[in-house]
């Protein structure tokens, strides 16, 4: 009977997708090379650790040549450590993306087996089920055969069932093995962003240090030339001026640099990181133009350099927040600089921050806290407005460090969204981690150099 050969087929079928299958995945390392390699890298961390604690020591010696090239020959040992210490975490990150890769796929595989099984199946039962009862009983010459039919019906229904729950087991496996792998894939980025960082200070470094030896083939004098030039460098970099958003003036760097560590202290958010949000907001705030608000009902406003009047300088749901806070710090409402609305949506972004009125409130009490301060936070003063940032970033989750956090909070802070919402958004993030990595390797850095 054509239903019974049907089904037998399908039956077997059945029959090899529900025995228990051990999965062999394609590992990149055997079980003993993944110990030893986690081995080689706790014995590559301690000697790191030894190697920080004589640079400490170095760097506390008295200022002379000979120290300076002990202090930076100590200085690249850590950094070379640190670098294989990240090229080892790199090769267990990459096993652990291989193995969860291969679980994917084989739940993948599975889930799609599964599936055609109960279309096969489901394609059988309708096919009988359109036979007429007259006919089945017609076509089995004993009553005996038509019961034997209904149960293999019954069976095909049951394993129907069984392959319904493995495929809902298999589609929860894969999607804890795909979040599993977004964590590592992150992991894996943020590494080689800080093996790339920690290759560019080991250059920095060697370089350094072949000046130092070049210097002690001549003189202290030599190097007291050196020591001079370095300090005109830092003094330079800390006079730079950095500019601000919101109509604020700039400050010397030095300064911008004192209130992110200040921040870091309060928030754990890299200072970098901080000062290149700051920079971005910075250029941000010069294309939106600074305005006053001219009506406390409607929110519309004027130009401070051209006169040209705007409509939606600042949102009416804004205007009584902006108001506590201007009467709280004794300042004009009508004379305050806010940002100028651009094409759609409004202004009334305040100070270096550019935090709107209502969110400012959100985070006043945290930022008088954090300074150990109290009454109302100035959004217009910059040690305020890094601390009331660093606080914002902190909850956007800058705090943890790390490539990936640090792009998707730069993402969130200047969108409300993550890095994919569009082009326009991942444009900023990007930008924002490569002004961080510039203003570490040619301002933050220097300020720390050993000479």
């Amino acid at each position: 009977m054509l239903f019974r050969r049907s089904y037998l087929a399908v039956l077997f079928a059945v029959a090899l997708l529900l025995t228990p299958a051990t999965s062999i995945f394609a590992q990149v390392l055997t079980s003993a090379q993944r110990i030893a390699l986690e081995a080689q890298l706790a014995q590559v961390q301690a000697e790191e650790a030894t190697a920080q604690n004589e640079l400490f020591a170095a760097q506390s010696k008295s200022s002379s040549l000979q120290n300076a090239i002990a202090t930076i020959q100590a200085r690249i040992k850590v950094e070379e450590l640190d670098i294989q210490a990240k090229q080892l975490l790199l090769q267990t990150l990459g096993q652990s993306i291989s193995v969860r890769q291969s679980e994917i796929n084989a739940d993948e595989t599975a889930i799609a087996q599964n599936q055609q099984a109960i279309a096969n199946m489901f394609r059988q039962m309708q096919r009988t089920d359109a036979t007429p009862l007259i006919e089945i009983l017609f076509r089995n010459s004993t009553l005996s055969g038509f019961f034997r039919d209904e149960v293999a019906l019954a069976v095909l229904q049951q394993d129907i069932g069984v392959l319904s729950i493995q495929i809902a087991a298999a589609q929860a496996s894969s999607t804890a093995a795909k979040a599993t792998l977004v964590t590592r894939q992150n992991a894996a980025n943020d590494a080689v962003y800080a093996l790339q960082q920690e290759q560019k200070k080991l250059a920095q470094s060697k370089a350094e240090q072949q000046q130092l030896l070049s210097i002690s083939k001549h003189s202290e004098a030599a190097y007291a030339s050196l020591v001079n030039q370095k300090k005109r460098e830092i003094a330079a970099i800390n006079a730079k001026l950095f500019a601000l958003a919101g109509g604020s003036n700039p400050i010397p760097f030095g300064e911008a640099y004192r209130y992110a560590l200040d921040a870091q202290k309060a928030t754990g958010v890299d200072p970098a990181f901080l000062l290149a949000i700051m920079t971005q907001e910075s250029n941000l705030g010069f294309n939106q133009g600074n305005c006053y608000l001219t009506n406390e009902t409607t929110g519309a406003g004027i130009s401070v350099k051209t006169g040209v009047a705007f409509s939606k300088v600042m949102s009416p749901a804004n205007i009584p927040d902006f108001l506590k806070i201007t009467s709280a710090l004794y300042i004009d409402p009508l004379h305050t600089v806010v940002s100028c609305p651009q094409q759609v949506g409004w202004g009334g972004a305040m100070g270096p921050a550019q935090f709107i009125p209502t969110t400012w409130m959100l985070f006043n009490t945290r930022v008088a806290a954090a300074l150990g301060e109290s009454g109302m936070a100035n959004p217009w003063d910059p040690r305020q407005a890094f601390t009331a940032s660093a606080l914002f970033l902190s909850g956007l989750g800058a705090s943890s460090g790390g490539y990936t956090a640090e792009r998707s909070a730069a993402c969130r802070y200047f969108s409300g969204g993550p890095c994919g919402t569009s082009s326009f958004v991942a444009s900023y993030g990007n930008s924002v981690m490569a002004l961080a990595s510039k203003i570490q390797s040619t301002e933050i850095d220097p300020l720390q150099g050993s000479i």
